[in-house]
């Protein structure tokens, strides 16, 4: 049974990890990246309600004169 040549796997592993390496650098190197976005502030509109147009008064059945 022959025996199994292995020393050509280190130059093998070696030579597919840097061609990925290089690969991935290309990759990545080609990537747009955009500026993070500013903070704006935002003026809040204030919602017209018609209970905050007129004043009403509640009045606690306790607390009429009698």
């Amino acid at each position: 049974m022959p025996q199994l040549d292995t020393s050509t796997w280190l130059l093998t592993i070696t030579s597919m990890l840097l061609t990925l390496f290089t690969l991935f650098q290309l990759k990545i190197s080609k990537h747009l990246y955009y500026p993070s976005p500013k903070l704006t502030t935002t003026k809040l509109q204030k919602q017209q309600t018609p209970w905050n147009t007129t004043w009403t008064k509640i009045y606690l059945p306790l607390s009429l004169f009698q």
